[in-house]
């Protein structure tokens, strides 16, 4: 059972609440307004924004069919759609985290969708709905930055992985296969790692998770293009966090069978299905984010418990597979909680918009959490786990 911890308002937390409730008509502002915090966090005092170059939290992702290993600063990874274009990479590790995803990525430039607002708060959960639609400047445009700037982010203690997704609006089979196949190939050169988005609810189109016999054939293409390139890399496929057991342990087993390495669990939950979460808001409340009256995806505080319930149920079945838990982290105990069951590392995003230097607080938790159960470091930690 999830344990649902708590944190005590800060003066920077109070003040992010007063920002929310200054700019309530302009969410978009808000939601973009983060390349600003990290840009100049080491520059202004009371940011409190530096690197994490410490080693008491350092973690080396290996993996059994000998992929590159992945080297993160501490396991907070900023999650897909906080830096959608790639520019200036190393300013978030200002923000404390040690690795980050950059994406999604699509096989051209997309500006998503053009209903407005695109992206809701709903203050009272700390969660955020959005409907941005994969706006992003074209993976080619992506990977060309990310391969400039990766010896610096590793300098920084940045891990730097990359989303991409099919493009959104091709009908053909055989033309979304070569779409989303031409993207990995790009993005494959630069990234560490690369994340298959298969889960996204906010383009308006039929989710590719849901579609066994295709996403079969997505993946089993997928690493076989693999294959023919001369370094080995990881793959983790992202999945939505509203899959029924029976339809995750479908995808589970595919992705086994096709040497996926891990997975991402999950990706922001439909709004049309919040009745399912811990939430006291309505979904009649929420504003409408798509011209056909669609609400988009649920992320933050409430995902958390039906995550948990997720990644157990992959941790228990299918130990071979690594795993980045993603939804409602938003306490370092929790992230202690999740290294525990056995994940690789952890995603956030939404956390940023109601925790002030959000990862920062969550890696002083989490060390104060591994000196509490007896460990100096994440190292040791994982020396105990192993034994």
């Amino acid at each position: 059972m999830a344990n649902s911890y708590e944190y005590k308002l800060s003066r920077g937390d109070k003040m992010l609440a007063l920002i929310r409730k200054v700019f309530h008509n302009y969410p978009e502002f808000r939601h973009d307004s983060l390349k600003h915090v990290a840009r100049f966090a080491p520059f202004i005092p009371f940011f409190s924004g530096k690197p994490d170059l410490s080693q008491t939290l350092q973690r080396v992702v290996t993996f059994a069919d000998h992929s590159n290993s992945l080297y993160f600063g501490n396991p907070i990874i900023l999650a897909a759609g906080a830096n959608k274009t790639a520019k200036r990479i190393c300013d978030y590790a200002n923000m404390g985290f040690g690795g980050i995803t950059v994406g999604t990525a699509t096989r051209n430039v997309r500006e998503g969708n053009t209903h407005r607002p695109r992206v809701g708060f709903i203050e009272k959960e700390r969660a955020i709905h959005n409907s941005m639609g994969l706006n992003n400047d074209g993976v080619e445009a992506i990977a060309a930055r990310v391969d400039s700037q990766l010896i610096k982010a590793h300098k920084k203690g940045l891990c730097v992985g990359v989303s991409v997704a099919e493009t959104p609006g091709l009908t053909d089979e055989e033309e979304k296969i070569k779409d989303i196949l031409e993207s990995f190939a790009i993005a494959y050169k630069v990234g560490d790692y690369i994340e298959i988005n298969v889960s996204c609810p906010n383009t308006g189109e039929s989710r590719l998770d849901l579609d066994t016999r295709f996403s079969e054939r997505i993946f089993s293409e997928i690493m076989k293009l693999r294959s023919t390139f001369g370094v080995r890399k990881a793959v983790f496929a992202k999945l939505s966090p509203d899959l029924s057991e029976t339809a995750l342990r479908t995808l589970l087993d595919l992705l086994t069978k096709y040497g996926v390495n891990g997975v991402v669990i999950g990706n922001t939950f439909p709004t049309a299905k919040m009745t399912q979460l811990n939430m006291q808001t309505p979904y009649e409340s929420l504003k409408v984010l798509r011209q056909d009256g669609d609400k988009g995806g649920l992320s933050g505080r409430p995902l958390y418990e039906n995550m948990f319930r997720s990644v157990a149920f992959v941790r228990q079945n299918y130990p071979k597979l690594k795993v980045m838990a993603c939804g409602g982290i938003d306490h370092g105990y929790k992230i202690l909680e999740l290294l525990q069951m056995g994940v690789c590392a952890v995603q956030c995003y939404s956390v940023v918009a109601f925790r002030w230097m959000a990862a920062h607080e969550m890696r002083e938790e989490l060390t104060y959490a591994l000196k509490a159960n007896g460990f100096t470091s994440l190292r040791d930690f994982d020396a105990a786990m192993e034994q």
